[in-house]
């Protein structure tokens, strides 16, 4: 989805007030020493209703958080339980975030404002809450290039600089701090559920199904479905469809996202929650995002497997409330799924039209060994192959060279953006060394341009969202 090209007006509609109860605790932000902003998406304001913001509103409500107007009266942290590196933990939720407000968006989605480093909550454990200066950057520059490669991703919507010193044993310290915002299709995640049925809660779980069906509305299931008219059974469908999306697309984007656990999937199948994330320098199934990765669970090739597991937790816990052999229906459809979606992206980023399902598997196979042989980093790979009409000689070429290309796909610039670790550091360093932020301006600048060249991706399958 792109922003819209005409803004709409303001419409608060905090829905997640029906569940609040039993689902969330009300929170206070912290109280920062300084509020300086350093990164506002006035791209993406206009869709929410917020285009006329001032620098001092950005602050005044997403750095010091005055609640909207008929929005939320006061923050609330999500509870939820959640696998971490497949080992369950029942004492996570909002530690160093919550849900700010609910509004409803250009095409009419429920959309939320939440943040990440707005201080402790009940759900902090021995956390601080804060957010580091380079944590947020990190996230602009992921969310940026996710969105223009297709991926349906969160949008970072605004950066505050807050004056604290942090202290952190993953990067040099102290090092600076600030509070960020999301713009985001929801924060019901798959360790939400998780945790009503440890505590064993349907009634609050049946509330659950009902409110995500409503507010992150798909496709029914199909009509051979065993259980198609259950709820559960519904909702299961809908989220095994988005998330088979959502890994092919970040295959196909050349992302690894580092820390697939079930508190990390969002119900809406949006990408979100970026940590230790990174982009290949090359293609390897065994790269790795996270440094604590030590076993390679969430590595680049593993990690549609990982979804998969993650939405048989979904699964399991939706037992609650639907016999077993629909549930599994479900889940048997996301290997199909994924493949489907990975030849849909992957020929789009290419600019080629599709043809069959084995000749696209051929053609995406070819690419991939080429790859691996070459050493030739993805982003340039993909961006000298879009629309390539050069003479053939490798297999991956032969193939290419009988295909037909989308209208308009040309290759694209040999400086087309590579977030590669190497870079993200120099722009990180450039701020932290000379509070230049005219690099990463630049370098926004350069990806929203890569995402108007590649172009909207076709909604075959679910829409993009």
């Amino acid at each position: 989805m792109r922003p819209p090209e005409q803004p709409v007006t303001y419409r608060p509609d905090p829905q997640i007030m029906q569940l609040a109860e039993w689902l969330a605790t009300p929170v206070a932000a912290a109280q920062f020493p300084e509020t300086r902003l350093r990164f506002a998406n006035r791209r993406w304001a206009g869709s929410v209703g917020l285009q006329d913001w001032r620098d001092e509103d950005w602050v005044r409500h997403l750095g010091r958080f005055e609640p909207l107007p008929d929005n939320l009266s006061e923050p609330l942290a999500l509870a939820y339980h959640g696998h971490q590196f497949r080992v369950y933990n029942p004492e996570i939720g909002d530690g160093r975030g919550f849900l700010f407000a609910q509004l409803r968006d250009h095409a009419g989605r429920l959309v939320d404002l939440g943040t990440k480093g707005s201080g402790t909550t009940p759900y902090s454990r021995r956390g601080d809450g804060r957010l580091t200066l380079k944590g947020a950057v990190r996230e602009i520059l992921a969310t940026e290039l996710l969105e223009a490669r297709g991926v349906d991703t969160s949008k970072t919507f605004c950066v505050i600089e807050t004056g604290e010193q942090l202290e952190r044993g993953d990067e040099p310290s102290p090092t600076r701090s600030a509070v960020m915002t999301r713009l985001s299709h929801g924060h019901i995640r798959i360790g939400t559920f998780q945790r009503l049925a440890v505590l064993e809660e349907p009634e609050h779980m049946a509330q659950l199904v009902d409110y995500c069906l409503e507010q992150y509305p798909g496709p029914p299931p199909p009509e051979d479905a065993p259980g198609r008219d259950q709820p559960a059974v519904i909702l299961l469908h809908q989220v095994v469809e988005r998330l088979a999306d959502t890994a092919a697309a970040w295959m196909v984007a050349g992302f690894v996202h580092g820390v697939l656990n079930t508190d990390n999937m969002n119900i809406s199948g949006e990408s979100f929650d970026y940590g230790p994330w990174r982009f290949l320098p090359k293609w390897d199934a065994s790269f790795t995002a996270a440094y604590f990765d030590h076993q390679g669970l969430y590595a680049f090739a593993r990690q549609p497997e990982a979804v998969h597991w993650n939405c048989m937790q979904l699964a399991v816990a939706l037992r609650a409330l639907a016999d077993s052999d629909p549930l599994v229906a479900a889940l048997d459809r996301y290997g199909g799924l994924y493949e489907a979606a990975l030849r849909r992206r992957w020929l789009w980023r290419l600019g080629v039209m599709p043809q069959d399902g084995e000749s696209d598997t051929a053609l995406i196979g070819a690419m991939e060994r080429q790859m691996v042989a070459t050493g030739e980093a993805p982003d340039a790979a993909f961006a000298r192959y879009r629309g390539w009409r050069g003479q053939p000689g490798t297999e991956f070429e032969t193939l290419l060279a009988a295909r037909s290309f989308v209208e308009g796909a040309e290759p694209l610039p040999d400086d087309a953006p590579s977030l590669v670790i190497e870079r993200v550091e120099a722009i990180w360093a450039a701020i932290d060394r000379d509070d230049d932020w005219s690099v990463l301006e630049t370098e926004i600048e350069r990806i929203r341009a890569h995402g108007a060249a590649l172009g909207t991706i076709s909604p075959a399958g679910r829409p993009l969202a």
